[in-house]
């Protein structure tokens, strides 16, 4: 019932920063976990980050102290901060539920990060 589009990406070299934004439509967006997603080439889409109804957040050991996701509960939009970026964070992200692999979840287009000198 939440409908969430991705922006933000686009092409960076190693050790640069981009922020990534989610905006989310419908009225349940506030009660849902949220997580962004990665899919790298060749590669299943795994979990890289959530966030909680309450603001807490887990990360991916691989992206742990460089990517920080936070909400803005009142402009229904969840955002990925991504520092100190590196050739493996390339990968296609998308926000849904945090639990989305549990289940047959609906994706979006995503958004492109490539991140190459």
């Amino acid at each position: 019932q939440v409908q969430l589009v991705e922006s933000g990406g686009g092409l960076v070299q190693p050790g640069g920063s981009l922020r990534l934004s989610c905006a989310a439509s419908g009225s349940l967006f506030s009660a849902l976990s949220l997580g962004w997603y990665g899919q790298a080439p060749g590669k299943q889409r795994e979990l890289v980050a959530f966030i909680t109804t309450v603001g807490s957040t887990n990360y991916a050991d691989s992206v742990k102290g460089r990517f920080t996701i936070s909400r803005d509960n009142a402009k229904n939009t969840v955002y990925l901060q991504i520092n100190s970026l590196e050739p493996e964070d390339t990968a296609v992200y998308y926000c849904n539920d945090a639990y989305a692999l549990r289940f047959r979840a609906r994706w979006g287009q995503g958004t492109q990060v490539t991140v190459s000198s």
